[in-house]
């Protein structure tokens, strides 16, 4: 009798095939949210996302296409004014899933202080209104963005650690 080997699966906590997951959210999933990490956390809201539930997981899309186009290029650009506060020693140096928190959080938490509003609540209001500044979104001063990024407090460790 011989024997057949099929590739391993992953089977989710919640029964659903890994692969068949991922069919299923990239077809219907064409704009991920740049700041889903943000809005997830509740750090950040935006009025052009929508929250989407597939098999008890919950994905961030975009529903603007010039905002997701917006939100990437302030995105790339805050990973290139940052990269030395994060920590990054190389070009294209893939960021730790803290490190995205950082700079998504605090660096939308300045960005909405620039824009005139106190709190990151809607994302791509805070930078439409940066965009329509004079000089628009290259007159952004990085300086107090990088700072706020860097100082951005990460969630401690529950309870204690076994020593």
């Amino acid at each position: 009798m011989m024997a057949v080997c099929f590739p391993p699966r992953t089977i989710a906590k919640d029964g659903m095939d890994e692969t068949e997951f991922r069919e299923i959210y990239g077809g219907y999933d064409p704009q991920r949210c740049r700041f889903a990490r943000a809005i997830q956390l509740g750090c950040a809201g935006c009025s052009r996302s929508q929250r989407v539930l597939i098999a008890e997981r919950e994905k961030i899309i975009c529903l603007s296409r010039p905002g997701h186009a917006r939100c990437g290029k302030i995105l790339d650009t805050l990973v290139e004014k940052a990269a030395f506060a994060l920590g990054l020693i190389h070009a294209g140096q893939e960021l730790s899933q803290g490190k995205w928190i950082r700079l998504e959080c605090g660096g939308l938490q300045a960005l909405a202080r620039l824009s005139g509003a106190a709190l990151p609540d809607d994302i791509d209001g805070s930078l439409q209104r940066l965009e329509q500044a004079p000089d628009g979104l290259d007159a952004i001063p990085y300086g107090p963005v990088v700072r706020a990024i860097s100082r951005y407090p990460l969630r401690g460790h529950r309870g204690t650690r076994p020593k």
